[in-house]
């Protein structure tokens, strides 16, 4: 009898958790897909495919040669455009899909956020007026502060800015998370930052600065989340276990 055949497009703590919840299955062959984006990614339990697809056609086209049985869509709440292509590519070829999709952070007494729909509306949200701010969104759009240049940013990304932004004033911070509340904390009092820019990514890696920013009184720029692309969602990774435990438990009935 073969195996499930699992594609996990990952990229986050959640889908590294969830292939190696599944690595040692014999009922499963998992394959992990990164965007080969970061440096220096961590090692992971199954075999990982590096790169794109070539859109939802592409993505389709991967599925159905290789035999997927399941697509899981675990790659970061703000990737919208792979999530987008996952959609259109389940559309295409019917494989089974869902999405793994941690909750988004929620405001809580004390916090003052400011909420705005992408990047350039969190940097017109700064105001004419020069802040000293700390640019918490990842490389991959730092360079829309470019369009604000008489602020003071301080920009924190896993792997450098390139190209380098053009403001003349600008620290970059190259660090990975999980943060510690107490390091936010210094950080923020060193710099004297102002106001804060980041996406409502959820989780506990990068949520310290947000519970720095209320301890401290400062106003955080949020970014949230795009509604979701046309896939069913589950919020944890045991719940993804179980639908993929009952994904399994249908092929095995039906002596795929």
């Amino acid at each position: 009898m073969g195996k499930a055949r699992i594609l996990i497009l990952g990229g986050t703590t959640e889908a590294r958790r969830l292939a190696e919840a599944l690595a040692g299955r014999a009922d499963l062959d998992i394959v992990l897909s990164l965007a080969g984006r970061t440096s220096d990614p961590a090692p992971q339990a199954v075999p990982v495919r590096s790169g794109g697809f070539g859109g939802g056609e592409g993505l389709a086209r991967y599925l159905t040669d290789e035999a997927f049985d399941l697509l899981v869509d675990a790659t970061h709440p703000f990737a919208a455009r792979i999530s987008a292509n996952a959609a259109d590519a389940v559309s295409r070829c019917g494989v089974a899909a869902f999405a793994l999709r941690r909750p988004a952070w929620q405001p809580v007494p004390g916090d003052r956020w400011h909420a705005v729909r992408n990047v350039p509306e969190a940097i017109a949200a700064l105001g004419p007026s020069p802040r000293r701010v700390f640019l918490a969104i990842g490389r991959q759009e730092a360079h829309y502060a470019n369009a604000a240049p008489f602020h003071h940013y301080w920009v924190r990304s896993v792997d450098p800015v390139e190209p380098a932004l053009t403001v003349p004033d600008v620290a970059y911070i190259h660090a990975k998370g999980p943060f510690r509340v107490e390091d936010e904390l210094e950080m923020l009092r060193q710099s004297a930052i102002e106001v804060i820019v980041a996406k409502n990514s959820g989780g506990s890696a990068t949520y310290a600065k947000i519970e720095a920013a209320r301890q401290l009184g400062i106003e955080v720029i949020m970014i949230e989340r795009a509604q979701a692309a046309g896939l069913a969602v589950v919020e944890t990774v045991e719940a993804a276990l179980h639908r993929i435990d009952h994904l399994a438990s249908s092929l095995m009935k039906r002596g795929v």
